[in-house]
């Protein structure tokens, strides 16, 4: 951020460095009036003209001149949908809203190797309302960020993009996962065991399954293995208890040996994606570790186990 002072006659002028294939998004307020808004390359030379209500004009920035366009087209579509939601006619704001998406899909297909295009995929009618908000969007997210990659590789931008590609893939999946599982209850993960071959969970035959969340790197959670789960294993395992437990290490090596050390007889699987497992959006896993959910005669239960106290407790209540 920075200030500068206008001449007698409103002028102003400002000169700043931009590292090449580094395009930067540049933003002029008058107060809280925002007066321009500019998509800005190294060597651009631009002129803007804009008044106190937030009209402006701008010469020498092609991509300036897409980012108006743009900030333009969205304005122009808030205005009518607007109109509509106030009148309370629903099947018109229905309908304008589905014609400014099209019309938005067109525009990233049609601009993929544009910066201008991140704006767009991240346009909100409000807060519960973003444009590109279901999850099939994920695949628009992941076309611009590839086309964008190749062009400006060094773009904080677009490594911002590409990590929110990879949540809305992880979202999609789950979709996918469960609409392709309907008549199960609860979403199934299949993953690497020790040995290399994938285990699902629905592949266990138990009363209760718990599917547990962990790291291996964590000094404290080894210890959880062998003071905890190891004894309740043991008592509850012949009662109908089995583990699912799921290890979000990025080093499949650590893992793996403390498995065999610990000498942990029920499954562990890891795919070695740490944070980016599918089955991290799976169980919408957004707190520290250890969590663990059950699965009770084959429906996920609503307790969550973050705590040994708790765990005890359940085991103790639904195995008796």
């Amino acid at each position: 951020m920075d200030t500068v002072k206008t001449g007698s006659d409103g002028s102003y002028s400002y000169k700043f460095e931009l590292p090449q294939g580094q395009p930067e998004f540049v933003y002029v307020y008058f107060g809280d009036t925002k007066v321009a808004s500019l998509l800005l390359r190294n060597g651009d030379k631009v002129k803007v003209a804009s008044d106190l209500d937030g009209g402006f004009s701008v010469e020498g920035s092609e991509e300036s001149s897409r980012l108006k366009e743009v900030e333009d087209d969205f304005a122009a579509f808030m205005k009518d949908f607007s109109a509509a939601v106030e009148a309370e006619d629903g099947p018109a704001a229905s309908k304008r809203y589905v014609e400014y998406y099209r019309s938005r899909v067109k525009y990233i297909i049609s601009n993929s190797k544009s910066m201008t295009s991140i704006p767009v995929l991240y346009q909100k009618i409000n807060d519960d309302f973003p444009v590109f908000g279901q999850p099939a969007d994920a695949i628009y997210f992941r076309s611009v960020h590839d086309s964008l990659a190749k062009v400006y590789p060094e773009s904080k931008y677009v490594s911002a993009l590409g990590n929110e590609v990879e949540k809305r893939l992880n979202i999609l999946s789950l979709q996918q996962r469960l609409n392709a599982a309907n008549e199960a209850g609860f979403p199934d993960a299949e993953l690497p065991s020790v040995d290399g071959k994938k285990v699902k969970i629905s592949d266990l035959n138990a009363k209760l399954v718990l599917v547990y969340f962990w790291q291996a790197a964590d000094a404290s959670q080894k210890m959880f293995n062998q003071d905890v789960l190891l004894p309740l294993y043991k008592t509850y395992n012949p009662k109908g208890l089995e583990i699912y437990s799921i290890s979000l290490d990025t080093d499949k090596g650590v893992w793996a040996s403390v498995v065999k050390s610990q000498g942990l007889p029920w499954v562990n699987v890891c795919d070695g994606l740490g944070a980016a497992c599918p089955a991290v959006g799976l169980y919408n896993i957004s707190k520290g570790l250890p969590v663990a959910y059950f699965i009770e005669n084959g429906t996920l239960s609503e307790e969550t186990v973050s705590s040994e106290k708790e765990l005890r407790s359940i085991l103790a209540a639904k195995l008796k």
